[in-house]
């Protein structure tokens, strides 16, 4: 078992058993497990943190993929039994897959920073990111970093380089092959959202630029009694911009689904 702590652990390739962990937390594309520090330190209740494909320990993507292969690949590696999943930005699309077809091992979601049925406009840009990448992957990485975090933003610098250094630390072809995903996932799960059965949050920042608040309307919309949340002030990265923010908003979802429900949380 890699990283294991004594409440929340940081998971790159072995499941740990369900006993041990409640809630499952999934990155977002060029990032790795690393980023939920923030979030697990306050997280009252037991949380892994998995590397995608591809990502971190992971072994490197050497083919183009899809929603359902990246799915695929994480299921294998969550903990036993039904888990709280929570997935931030191409970690949303995957979760978004996994309570679709495997609500077996999803008892609850919450899609933070997630992407829904983009618009042509939306569906444009991304793909120019994505051009871009393969042309001139630091650029790229640099560009990812101002718009992330532009002037006055309130992560700490140390954070700041931290996320640089983990996305230039990429193998460029894994990049490219999960940011492919990134950039039309979306469109590969529109189709399914309406058979999502567990209980659903979307939450996003109200400034951020490429997961707007409108999409976390969309999502909460299109997935049966889903909700949508939006924290002012904040942008994409809200688990380093806005860790107690976002832990509140998951917490009032997990409260109010056990509140529902015969059990307790482990």
């Amino acid at each position: 078992m890699a990283g294991a702590m004594s409440t929340n652990a940081a998971l790159g390739a072995d499941a740990v058993p369900a006993s041990e962990t409640g809630i499952v937390l999934l990155h977002g594309v060029g990032l790795d497990h690393t980023m939920w520090r923030a979030v697990q330190d306050l997280l009252p209740r037991a949380s892994v943190a998995i590397d995608l494909p591809g990502h971190g320990a992971q072994p490197p993507l050497r083919t183009p993929q899809t929603l359902a292969s990246l799915a695929d690949d994480v299921l294998r590696r969550l903990p036993d039994g039904p888990v709280d999943l929570v997935g931030f930005s191409l970690g949303a699309l995957i979760a978004q897959h996994l309570a679709r077809f495997r609500p077996d091992r999803v008892r609850s979601l919450a899609c933070v920073s997630s992407v829904c049925r983009r618009t042509e406009p939306e569906r444009a840009a991304v793909e120019a990111r994505l051009r871009t990448a393969h042309e001139a992957f630091v650029e790229s990485a640099e560009a990812s970093i101002e718009r992330w975090y532009p002037a006055g933003t309130p992560v700490p610098a140390g954070d700041i380089e931290a996320t640089r250094r983990t996305l230039l630390a990429n193998d460029v072809e894994s990049y490219l092959h999960a940011y492919a995903v990134f950039a039309r996932g979306d469109a590969e799960i529109a189709g399914e959202l309406s058979g999502i059965t567990a209980p659903t949050l979307a939450v996003t920042g109200e400034l951020d630029p490429g997961s707007t608040p409108d999409m976390s309307r969309r999502l909460a919309d299109a997935i049966p009694g889903a909700r949508a949340e939006i924290v002012p002030g904040a942008r994409h990265m809200l688990p380093l911009e806005a860790p107690r923010a976002l832990v509140a908003a998951l917490i009032t979802h997990l409260d109010h689904h056990y509140d529902t429900r015969e059990g307790a949380f482990a």
